[in-house]
C-alpha cells in the first residue's frame, strides 16, 4: 500500500486539534471525508517542507501549502484511489469529496457563504487575534512564545504579527491608516450581522446542508472555533457568538463527533502512531536532529541581527608593548516600553 500523504499543521491548544484556523479548516475537511493523512503537528513552520502551515506533502505533486489546493488535491485522490489505472472497481468520485451530494442551489450558497466569512469575518477574527494589543500581548503571543521552541519563539510571533498587520492592512486598504477607530467599529458591526446571518441560516440542523457535512462546515468551523474556545482578554467579537447558542452547540458537536480525543495543549498530549486511515502522528522519526537544526539556525539568526542592528559589536583592541589584546564583546541593553 502506498504511504499516505502527509499534513503538516500547527499543534493544537484551546481545546482544540490545531490554533491556525487555515490548518483547522483542512483538519477538520479531512476529518469529514476519511481522507487518509499522516498528520505532524509542529510547533514551527520551519519544521514544515515548505516553510509555511498548513502543507500537504503527496506523492505526485510535491508540498501544497494553500488550503484551498490543500482540500482540492484531497477531493481529486478519492477520484484517483476510487479509480486507480488497471483497475475494475466501481468508480467513486465522492469518497473525498464532501460537497458531492450537494444540489445546484447548495453549492451556490457554498460559493456566497464562504464570501461572506472572507469579506466580513476573516479581517475581524485577525485583528481580534494579532491587532487587538490586550488579546495580542496577553493572549497570542504568550501562546505562541510558550509553544514555539527556542530561540525561535523570541522572534517568529513578532514576524508573524508584522505579517498579519500587512494582510490586514491589504484587506482594508488605506482608509484603516486614516481612520481607525471608525473603521474598526464598523468592521465589527458586520462581522456580528455576519455571526447572526450564520445562526439563522443554520437554524436547527446539524450541519449547513442537513445530517451530512460539507467543504462549507469545515471553514465555518475553522473560523468559529476559535474565537469561541481561546480566553481572550477583550471578547467583543467573541461575545456576541457566546450569545448565539446554536453556533456553540455547533462547534461542540463537531469537537465531539470528529475530535474527541485530541483537544488541548500539545505539549501535555500523550503522542499517538500513525496510520494509513486518517490516524495522526506527532512523533518525527527526525525530531531531535531536527530540533538541534532549528537551534543552530535560530542561534545564527539571532547573532545575525544582533550584530546587523548593532546590539552587539566586537571591537578589537590596539597592540601595545604588552602583546596583542583579546577579543571583546560589547552588549547594549535595550528597556523595552510597556
Amino acid at each position: 500500500m502506498a504511504a499516505p500523504m502527509e499534513l503538516f499543521c500547527w499543534a493544537g491548544g484551546w481545546g482544540l486539534p490545531s490554533v491556525d484556523p487555515d490548518c483547522l479548516a483542512v483538519l477538520t475537511y479531512a476529518r469529514f471525508t476519511g481522507a487518509p493523512l499522516k498528520v505532524h503537528r509542529v510547533t514551527s513552520p520551519w519544521r514544515s517542507p515548505s516553510g509555511h502551515l498548513p502543507a500537504l506533502r503527496t506523492r505526485d505533486e510535491g508540498t501544497i501549502s494553500k488550503p484551498q489546493q490543500i482540500i482540492t488535491h484531497l477531493r481529486k485522490q478519492g477520484w484517483d484511489l476510487a479509480h486507480p489505472v488497471g483497475s475494475n472497481r466501481a468508480f467513486a468520485p465522492q469518497k473525498y469529496n464532501a460537497d458531492y451530494d450537494l444540489s445546484a442551489t447548495q453549492s451556490a450558497d457554498t460559493l456566497a457563504f464562504v464570501s461572506l466569512l472572507e469579506e466580513k469575518l476573516l479581517p475581524v477574527l485577525i485583528h481580534t487575534f494579532w491587532v487587538d494589543a490586550k488579546n495580542y500581548v496577553e493572549h497570542t503571543r504568550k501562546w505562541y512564545a510558550e509553544t514555539i521552541p527556542f530561540p525561535l519563539n523570541f522572534f517568529l510571533p513578532n514576524a508573524m504579527h508584522k505579517r498579519h498587520l500587512e494582510r490586514l492592512q491589504l484587506i482594508w486598504g488605506d482608509d484603516y491608516m486614516e481612520d481607525e477607530e471608525k473603521l474598526e467599529k464598523e468592521l465589527y458591526r458586520e462581522a456580528r450581522e455576519c455571526l447572526t446571518l450564520l445562526s439563522q441560516r443554520l437554524g436547527s440542523q446539524k450541519f449547513f446542508f442537513g445530517d451530512s457535512p460539507a467543504s462549507l462546515d469545515a471553514l465555518v468551523f475553522s473560523r468559529l472555533a476559535p474565537l469561541l474556545k481561546a480566553k481572550l482578554p477583550n471578547g467583543k467579537l467573541q461575545q456576541h457568538l457566546k450569545s448565539l447558542q446554536n453556533l456553540c452547540n455547533y462547534c461542540t458537536s463537531i469537537l465531539s463527533l470528529y475530535f474527541p480525543w485530541d483537544r488541548g495543549d500539545p505539549l501535555t498530549d500523550a503522542p499517538r502512531a500513525a496510520g494509513t486511515d486518517g490516524s495522526e502522528a506527532e512523533e518525527d522519526p527526525h525530531k531531535r536532529r531536527k530540533q538541534l537544526l532549528s537551534v543552530l539556525v535560530g542561534l545564527v539568526a539571532m547573532l545575525g541581527y544582533a550584530f546587523l542592528s548593532g546590539i552587539v559589536s566586537i571591537q578589537r583592541g590596539g597592540v601595545g608593548p604588552a602583546g596583542r589584546q583579546p577579543v571583546t564583546l560589547e552588549e547594549e541593553e535595550e528597556e523595552e516600553e510597556e
